[in-house]
């Protein structure tokens, strides 16, 4: 059997499009009777860095997280500027967007995923320095958007 290309299988997070993040987060938390802790902006793009199909851009969105035992519930308002976000929810309205896994090495897993026709379509990192992102286009092989998390070293 051949090893993972990400070396690993466990999903971190599902992520989903929304209009409107106030109710679709607690619509989520009552029905799963968990906390709503409420959502936040992502950071601007001096912080972020945010390339989006290879340029930078000033793409943001709000975001809320529940966590849901082992796998974390992402929820994703875009704000109007170009990103996946902002693409995917005006293509195909709301509903899912990704599947996210925490990797180690995340340059070299996005050089083997190029090798294999899957490009990065958006990329940066949080303002803490804790972590860089990708979403990696895989929709010719996989028929979905998967995200690269990595959490940065000191």
């Amino acid at each position: 059997m051949t090893k993972s290309m990400l070396g690993t299988t466990a999903v971190a997070q599902i992520a989903l499009l929304v209009n409107d993040i106030e109710s679709a987060s607690q619509a989520y938390a009552d029905f799963f009777g968990i906390d709503n802790r409420g959502w936040f902006w992502s950071d601007e793009f001096g912080i972020t860095l945010t390339e989006f199909r290879g340029k930078p851009t000033e793409g943001r969105a709000k975001l809320a997280f529940l966590d849901m035992g082992s796998i974390q519930l992402e929820l994703i308002e875009p704000d109007d500027h170009p990103s996946t976000w902002r693409e995917s929810l005006d293509r195909h309205g709301e509903g899912f967007h990704h599947i996210a896994f925490f990797v180690e090495g995340m340059q070299e897993k996005i050089l083997l995923m190029e090798r294999e026709h899957m490009p990065v379509l958006q990329k940066g990192e949080d303002a803490a320095g804790q972590y860089i992102y990708a979403y990696m286009d895989t929709f010719s092989k996989l028929k979905l958007l998967i995200e690269l998390l990595e959490h940065q070293k000191e």
